[in-house]
């Protein structure tokens, strides 16, 4: 492969060539530079996905966007993907490489403190579903930036005025502690459920945007009990960890969507917290409405986890093990009280 500016294919490389050796590792493929050339050495079909992410990778340093291990590994999963479709006859050759050269702010969310990009298809196509539908359901494994990408989108929307609030709960469930006896007011008891949301809203906006929020209410974070009774209009409504609601709950939640409004439901069917015997409220929400127009239904696996690679061999480790002993996720035993 040969590339123009010798700048961007020394940012394209990285400090010791490492940005290159992560690619090796992970395509099994050697990569030599020669002076403003890349020479590919390895199978075949991993040669063709070498080529496709070093060109990615090239075109978005081209726009003036850094690279990091992150968007390696993004870019990795995105041609991965691409080459799979080319495999099965989705798309031809000309159209994948198109693709890797193409501008992906379609499938990228601007918020204060960060520009976040869709780093697997299937993040892209939830990323698309967020914007579109007025009810999307994000499901899958831990790591697959389900709530990530929806408080995002859900801050993107804000800053662009076309909600006026954000509103993020949790179903109230220790996972395996007894939290209840915490010292402090009710805020201080249901905070601890509630911090993932937290961080996610201060890796979008700065700290003091978010306690001004968060003041005013143009923020509210709450359990889920707290929504009983509630319309809720012109907002972007997200509930957290929904596996862990019952029934009786998804569809008091289900009936407050508003006029204006968004809903994003988000859950690991392989992490039920419920009591012995309790019926997850995610997997009877959706044996109702899958199929209903207007819903978009998103549903992740181990491939599309982005957190730490160890995570994603962890995943897999779990469900290899749960196959083998043949549960599924809904059968995952469930601790008792």
């Amino acid at each position: 492969m040969e590339f123009p500016d010798n700048r961007l294919l020394v940012e394209l490389c990285g400090d010791h060539d490492r940005h290159l050796a992560r690619i090796e590792t992970q395509l099994q493929v050697a990569l030599t530079p020669r002076g403003n050339r890349l020479a590919i050495e390895g199978p075949q079909g991993a040669q063709a996905v070498a080529r496709s992410v070093l060109t990615s990778l090239y075109a978005q340093l081209e726009r003036g966007r850094p690279i990091d291990e992150g968007e390696i590994d993004g870019a990795i999963r995105l041609a991965r993907g691409r080459q799979l479709q080319v495999e099965s006859g989705e798309i031809d050759e000309a159209e994948a490489a198109a693709r890797d050269s193409a501008d992906d702010s379609g499938e990228e969310v601007v918020t204060r403190k960060r520009r976040i990009r869709a780093r697997s298809p299937r993040q892209g196509s939830y990323i698309d579903d967020l914007r579109r539908c007025e009810l999307v359901f994000g499901l899958g494994p831990a790591g697959t930036g389900k709530t990530y990408l929806a408080v995002a989108v859900a801050v993107s929307m804000m800053l662009e005025g076309r909600v006026d609030r954000i509103i993020l709960s949790r179903p109230a469930v220790e996972a395996g502690e007894r939290l209840g006896f915490l010292p402090g007011d009710m805020k201080d008891k249901v905070d601890p459920y509630l911090r993932p949301l937290y961080d996610a809203l201060y890796d979008m906006l700065p700290s003091d945007q978010v306690a001004r929020s968060l003041q005013s209410g143009e923020i509210e974070v709450a359990p889920l009990a707290f929504m009983r009774g509630r319309t809720l209009a012109n907002a972007c409504v997200i509930l957290d960890e929904a596996q862990n609601t019952t029934p009786v709950q998804m569809k008091m939640f289900l009936t407050r969507l508003g006029e204006n409004s968004r809903m994003v439901i988000t859950g690991d069917m392989s992490q039920i917290d419920l009591p012995l015997g309790v019926p997850s409220g995610l997997r009877d929400a959706l044996d109702i409405v899958e199929g209903i127009p207007g819903i978009g239904i998103v549903r992740f696996t181990d491939a599309d986890v982005v957190r730490h690679p160890l995570v994603t061999r962890i995943v897999r480790a779990y469900a290899e093990r749960d196959k083998d002993l043949g549960l599924q996720a809904h059968d995952q035993p469930r601790r008792k009280r």
